[in-house]
């Protein structure tokens, strides 16, 4: 397998697979945009604890950072510095032997220390971010070595299916089936999570049978298609293009599948 080195996320923009720990090792560079997220106080988000301690060990390895707004005073924490609050924006104070280029009202706009490139404005400068981008090694193009490494792994695969089971919920034609048959939506996501790791190729993490989870539902048609539309959707909010075409690929098929079981459940109803 070709380890590529690969320019990663922490928080989501298009066309880009967000980060995770096993990723670092491989990671070319690693963007940390403005999310508008909590990050001076983030006790009660675990999240966000977890994002922060990601980004430490990505500058700990020595990983190339660009971190602008909420995701430059991320980093700015993540180097030990204290993060302030000017109109609603949170920013950190220089870290210890940074560099300051560019100061604005008495706060440092661009800083940087060691490999970390920070901007603490929410928008970053286009030239800025050319400038870090032709720094990073090259990237040695391959592709994908499974689906699920297509749409951006687990990682993005959960948000996109809480979205669409919000959609789901509160739709005419699926919302009663779904309602009528779970109880517990945390779990409920966690199995069909796991389910889209296992049919995109990541591996045994859901082992069941697509046939039998769906027997005597009495899936139509109709639903099978609002399904489709509804996931589509979802996938295309979440996902770049060509991300969301390999989801929407396996999807389509799994309607298929479902359909020609639900023919033959019919047709067995009416001989009955």
């Amino acid at each position: 397998m070709c380890l590529a080195l690969r320019v990663l996320t922490l928080s989501p923009l298009p066309g880009l697979p967000l980060v995770m720990s096993s990723d670092l090792a491989r990671c070319g560079g690693l963007l940390v945009p403005h999310d508008g997220e909590p990050v001076g106080d983030v006790r009660d988000r675990p999240d966000r604890w977890a994002a922060l301690q990601l980004l430490t060990q990505a500058i700990r390895r020595g990983v190339p950072v660009l971190a602008w707004g909420s995701g430059a005073a991320l980093a700015g924490r993540a180097l030990g510095s204290a993060v302030e609050q000017t109109d609603g924006l949170e920013w950190a104070q220089a870290p210890r032997n940074a560099e300051v280029l560019v100061w604005r009202q008495e706060r440092p706009q661009h800083w940087q220390v060691g490999r970390v490139n920070a901007w603490a404005s929410p928008e970053m400068p286009a030239e800025l971010a050319a400038a870090f981008l032709s720094t990073l090694p090259a990237q040695r193009s391959r592709q994908p070595a499974s689906p699920l490494e297509a749409v951006g792994g687990e990682a993005a695969l959960r948000p996109l299916l809480a979205d669409f089971y919000a959609r789901a919920r509160t739709d005419e034609l699926l919302g009663p089936v779904f309602t009528s048959h779970v109880t517990d939506w945390h779990a409920h996501l966690d199995r069909v999570t796991a389910f889209w790791v296992t049919m995109l190729g990541g591996g045994p993490a859901w082992r069941g049978n697509l046939n039998a989870a769906h027997a005597g539902l009495g899936v139509s048609s109709a639903q099978l298609e609002r399904w489709l539309t509804l996931l589509a959707q979802a996938a295309h909010a979440h996902l770049p293009a060509e991300a969301a075409e390999v989801l929407l690929t396996r999807a389509h098929a799994m309607a298929r599948q479902l359909g020609r079981r639900g023919k033959r459940e019919s047709a067995g109803t009416r001989r009955c």
